[in-house]
C-alpha cells in the first residue's frame, strides 16, 4: 500500500514544471534498465552455477574410481562498486540465484555505508585486487571515470578463467579489453525505444519485480516488451563463456556439447513430447567453423575463446542462432524456467501499464 498515493504535493511529479513532464518517461526507462541488468546477471549466475555443479559431479564420478580427492566447486562472485546498482545487484544475487553470503563479496571505496549488507554476512571492503583474485565472476558497477584506475589495480590479479562482467556502458568492449589485458569479458548492451509501454512499475522492489511473470518475460533476450531490448551478442558471449569453463577443465568437445545440451536445452514445450528428436541439440559446427571442426581430434577440448571478439564479430553461433527459431524458443523457455516462470509456445507478449509520453 502506498501511503503517499493521494498526497499529490508529495509525489515525485509535483515539483516538475508542466513543460518538462514529457521527460518523465526517463524515470521508467531507468528502472527498466536496472531490472533488465539484474535479471540478466541473475540468469548468468544461475547458468554458471548449474554448469560448475555439473562439471564437479562429472569430475567426482571419474575420481571415485581412481580414489583421487576432488575439491568442492563454489561460484565466488565479486562486485566492484557499492553504489545503487552494486547494492541492488548484491541483494538480487543473494536471494534469487541464490548466492550464499560467504560466496559474495563487495569492494568499494566506502564499505562503511554497506552496513545493511554486512549484517547479512557479506564481506565488504576496499581491496579490488584481492577481490578479483578470489572471485570466479566479477561485476563492474563503478563509474566510467573510476574504471581506468580500477583496471590498473586488478589486471595483474585476474586469472585467465575469471569472467569480468561490466555494467559500465560508457566503456566499450575493445577499450575494456585493452585496459584489463584480459579477454574473458561480458558486457550487455541495451537498446531503448522512443515510445514504449511502461511495464516496470514504480512501487515494487527489484526482487519482487523479478518474480513478476510479465516483467520476467519482458526481460527475455528476444523480447522487445517494455521498450528495452538486449543485444543478443551477450547471449552468444554467455555460451562461449560456458565452453571456456569446460575447456579449463580439459573436457573433450563432444562431452562439453552434450553437457550444454543436457543442462540448457532440457526445458521443453508440451508439444516437444510428440517429437523430442526434433528439439535442438548443440553441434560442433554451431560454435566453430567447418574447417576447424574437421581438424579437431575427438578427445580434444574446444579452443579458448576470446569473449571480447565473440561480442564484436560474427561467429558460427551468430548464424546458427539467427536461423534457428527452435533454438531461440528453447533458450527463451529455459530463461523463463530459471526464474520459475512457465512459458507457453506461441504465447503473445503481455504488456501492462500505460504508454510513456
Amino acid at each position: 500500500m502506498d501511503m503517499l498515493e493521494d498526497l499529490q504535493t508529495l509525489q515525485f511529479e509535483y515539483g516538475i514544471p508542466e513543460e518538462e513532464h514529457t521527460w518523465l518517461f526517463l524515470q521508467g526507462r531507468s528502472r527498466g534498465l536496472m531490472i533488465e541488468a539484474c535479471a540478466h546477471a541473475t540468469f548468468f549466475c544461475k547458468l554458471f552455477r548449474i554448469l560448475r555443479q555439473s562439471l564437479h559431479e562429472n569430475q567426482t564420478s571419474e575420481c571415485v574410481s581412481t580414489g583421487s580427492p576432488v575439491a568442492c566447486e563454489k561460484l565466488n562472485v565479486g562486485i566492484i562498486g557499492g553504489g545503487h546498482l552494486g547494492k541492488q545487484l548484491a541483494r538480487v544475487l543473494l536471494q534469487l540465484v541464490p548466492i550464499p553470503t560467504e560466496s559474495l563479496r563487495i569492494s568499494t571505496r566506502r564499505p562503511e555505508v554497506l552496513d545493511e549488507l554486512q549484517k547479512l554476512g557479506i564481506q565488504c571492503f576496499y581491496q579490488n585486487a584481492y577481490l578479483v583474485n578470489w572471485a570466479n565472476v566479477v561485476f563492474l558497477c563503478c563509474l566510467p571515470s573510476q574504471l581506468p584506475n580500477i583496471c590498473l589495480e586488478i589486471q595483474s590479479s585476474l586469472e585467465k578463467t575469471c569472467i569480468v562482467y561490466s555494467f559500465v556502458a560508457a566503456i566499450p568492449v575493445p577499450r575494456l579489453k585493452l585496459l584489463l589485458n584480459h579477454t574473458n569479458i561480458l558486457r550487455p548492451q541495451y537498446q531503448c525505444a522512443d515510445k514504449f509501454v511502461n511495464i516496470w512499475g514504480a512501487d515494487k522492489e527489484i526482487i519482487a519485480a523479478l518474480q513478476d511473470p510479465v516483467i520476467i518475460r519482458a526481460t527475455c533476450p528476444y523480447s522487445p516488451a517494455g521498450g528495452i531490448t538486449l543485444n543478443t551478442k551477450w547471449l552468444e558471449g554467455v555460451f562461449y563463456a560456458a565452453l571456456n569453463i569446460c575447456t579449463a577443465k580439459e573436457m573433450s568437445h563432444p562431452r562439453a556439447l552434450h553437457l550444454l545440451s543436457e543442462q540448457f536445452l532440457s526445458v521443453h514445450f508440451e508439444d516437444c513430447d510428440k517429437d523430442r528428436a526434433s528439439c535442438p541439440k548443440f553441434q560442433l559446427t554451431d560454435f566453430v567453423s567447418k574447417t576447424y571442426a574437421r581438424n579437431l581430434p575427438l578427445r580434444r577440448p574446444f579452443p579458448w575463446f576470446d569473449l571480447a571478439a565473440v561480442q564484436l564479430k560474427e561467429t558460427p553461433f551468430s548464424l546458427h542462432l539467427s536461423k534457428s527459431t527452435a533454438l531461440q524458443d528453447h533458450l527463451t523457455h529455459f530463461y523463463c524456467h530459471s526464474f520459475g516462470i512457465s512459458l507457453i509456445k506461441d504465447q503473445p507478449e503481455v504488456s501492462t501499464g500505460s504508454p510513456s509520453q
